[in-house]
C-alpha cells in the first residue's frame, strides 16, 4: 500500500505576476502622461521605442530558452521599458532608448534566467550602462512644453539637481508647484506629486511594501536635513531633496522590487534606509548629481546579505 504525500492547502492572494504588473503600470500611468504631455511628440516616440524593443527583446529570449521563466503577456517587459525611459531625459534618442530596453530585458533579467532570477534591477542596470556609453546625450535635458506645440524654440538646461552642483549654491528660482510637478528640465517621469499618488495608491492595493518607500523617504530626508542644517548655502533644503530627480520614483516604483529586495520586514527597513542614504550622498558627494540608479544597484548587490541576517527564525530552530 503506497502513501501519497501532499503538502498542506493554501490560501491564494489572487494576486499574479500579471495583475501586479497592471497595478504597477496603473500607478506609472499618471506621471508618464503628464511627462508626455510635458515634453512632446519626442517623449511619447522614446516611450513607445522602448516597449516595442522590450517585448521583441523578451520574446527572442524566451525562443532561445529550452526552460522559460514568466510569459509574453505577463507584463513585466512594459514595467520595466517604463521605468527605464521615465528616468530618462524626455528628448532621448529613440533607438538608444530602444537598445536601453533590449539591455535591461536581455542583460538586466534574461541573463539570470527569466522573471524573479534576476539580482540587479534591469531598469536601473540599462539606465546605467546608457549613462556610461552615451554621457552627453543622457546629461541633455530640454525645457518642458505642452504637446503639439512648437518645440524648435525649446532650450536645454540643467536639472535642479545638476544647476546646484554646477554653482554650489543651493539658491533656486523654481516655485513650488513647478517642482512638486515637474515642470522644469529633468527626467521624463520627475513628477513627485502624481508619483507619490501613484504609490499611495498602489500601498493601497498592496502591491507594494510601504516599509521600503518609507525607509527610502526617511533615509534621505534625515541626512539631508542634518546637512542642511550645517550647511544650508550650499545644500538643499530635506523637502527640494525629496521633490527632486527620481527619489519618488525609486522610493514606490523601482525599491520595492519584490525580486531584488529583502523578504523579512526588518530587512526591508534596512535596504529602504540604505537606499536612501546612498542617494543622499551621491548627490552631495559623488561625481553625478542625481545618484539613484547607482544606490539602487548597490543595495540590490547587499539585498542577500540583508536578507540572511533579518529573515526569520524557522519554528523550532536553534538560534
Amino acid at each position: 500500500m503506497s502513501t501519497l504525500l501532499l503538502s498542506a492547502p493554501h490560501i491564494h492572494s489572487g494576486m499574479t505576476v500579471s495583475r501586479l504588473m497592471r497595478q504597477v503600470i496603473l500607478g506609472l500611468l499618471p506621471a508618464l502622461v503628464f511627462g508626455i504631455y510635458l515634453f512632446g511628440e519626442k517623449a511619447l516616440l522614446l516611450v513607445v521605442a522602448a516597449m516595442v524593443a522590450a517585448i521583441i527583446s523578451e520574446w527572442l529570449c524566451q525562443k532561445c530558452q529550452t526552460t522559460k521563466i514568466g510569459q509574453l503577456t505577463d507584463g513585466s517587459a512594459l514595467v520595466t521599458a517604463l521605468l527605464l525611459v521615465m528616468s530618462l531625459p524626455p528628448h532621448f534618442p529613440w533607438y538608444l532608448g530602444a537598445f536601453g530596453a533590449a539591455i535591461a530585458v536581455v542583460l538586466g533579467k534574461q541573463v539570470y534566467g527569466g522573471l524573479g532570477q534576476n539580482l540587479f534591477n534591469p531598469a536601473m542596470l540599462a539606465r546605467v550602462v546608457l549613462l556610461i556609453s552615451f554621457p552627453v546625450e543622457m546629461t541633455n535635458w530640454p525645457a518642458p512644453e505642452p504637446m503639439f506645440l512648437n518645440l524648435a524654440d525649446a532650450f536645454t538646461g540643467a536639472t535642479t539637481l545638476g544647476s546646484v552642483m554646477e554653482s554650489g549654491s543651493s539658491d533656486l528660482n523654481t516655485g513650488i508647484i513647478t517642482l512638486l510637478f515637474g515642470i522644469n528640465p529633468g527626467s521624463l517621469g520627475e513628477s513627485p506629486v502624481l508619483l507619490l499618488l501613484g504609490g499611495i495608491w498602489m500601498t493601497w492595493k498592496n502591491v507594494i511594501d510601504w516599509r521600503i518607500a518609507v525607509s527610502v523617504i526617511v533615509g534621505c530626508f534625515v541626512p539631508s536635513a542634518i546637512a542642511w542644517f550645517i550647511s544650508p548655502e550650499t545644500i538643499l533644503s530635506p523637502f527640494v531633496q525629496l521633490a527632486s530627480g527620481g527619489l519618488m520614483l525609486a522610493a514606490f516604483f523601482i525599491a520595492t522590487d519584490p525580486v531584488t529586495s529583502p523578504t523579512a520586514p526588518k530587512g526591508r527597513y534596512w535596504y529602504g534606509f540604505g537606499c536612501g542614504l546612498l542617494i543622499f550622498l551621491i548627490r552631495v558627494f559623488g561625481a553625478y548629481p542625481e545618484g539613484v540608479a547607482f544606490a539602487i544597484l548597490l543595495m540590490n548587490a547587499v539585498s542577500p546579505l540583508i536578507e540572511s541576517c533579518t529573515r526569520h527564525r524557522v519554528y523550532g530552530d536553534k538560534k
